[in-house]
This record gives structure tokens, sequence and C-alpha cells, in this order.
């Protein structure tokens, strides 16, 4: 029962986070800046959030760091919109699971065109 709560409580606050992000005004976090997933951990005291950054390592380490000085706003937003008894910390790490899948579709796609070519 517990794990099927958590599990909806960190769609809950994947979906409004990424709402959030999309509503910031800072230069540094650019608009392909997804939410992948976020772990609530089971005491709702940190939620470790999974950002993927569409650009090069410059672009990704500032679009972090703009996320990070905008935790407090970001908590504050995620307690008005969500009825959690406690509303947890925000950890922010980059997940570059969408930038390998849109290598992985570009490698399949050169494969494709050679074998077109021949």
């Amino acid at each position: 029962m517990a794990k099927n709560r958590i599990n909806k409580i960190n769609e809950e606050v994947r979906r409004e986070l990424a709402s959030v992000v999309r509503e910031l005004k800072d230069s540094r976090i650019p608009m392909m800046t997804s939410v992948v997933a976020v772990h609530v951990t089971n005491d709702l005291s940190y939620a470790k959030c999974y950002i993927s950054v569409m650009g090069d390592e410059e672009t990704q380490k500032k679009a972090i760091e703009g996320l990070k000085s905008a935790a407090g706003f970001i908590r504050r937003e995620i307690g008005r919109r969500i009825d959690l008894r406690h509303t947890p910390e925000f950890q922010f790490e980059l997940d570059h699971s969408i930038e390998h899948g849109a290598y992985i579709n570009q490698v399949l796609s050169d494969i494709k065109r050679g074998e077109s070519d021949e």
C-alpha cells in the first residue's frame, strides 16, 4: 500500500515540478528542460529530481545551477499546489536518457540511410 502511495506522490510531484520549471523566468534554464523522473523518500523529506536538458555540457550545468538556486521557490510552489503533510527538499541531478535516445535514433537513421544508398 505504501509503495503505491509513494508512486502516486512521485508522479504528482513530477507533473507539478515540470509545470513550475516551465514557468521559471531564469535565463540559465532553457526551454528544452524536462523533468524525467522524481523519487520522493518514504518520509517525504527529500525528492531526487532527474532533469534532462538539451544542449552542450555548459548549458546543462547552468540549468542545474539555476534549478538549485530556485529550489526554495520551487518547494514553496509545490507545497502550495500539492496537499502533502511535508513538502520535500528538492535535489536536482542531470539525466542523459533523452539525449541518449536522440543519439540512438540518429545512429539508426544513419544506418537506414546507408542501407538504402546501396
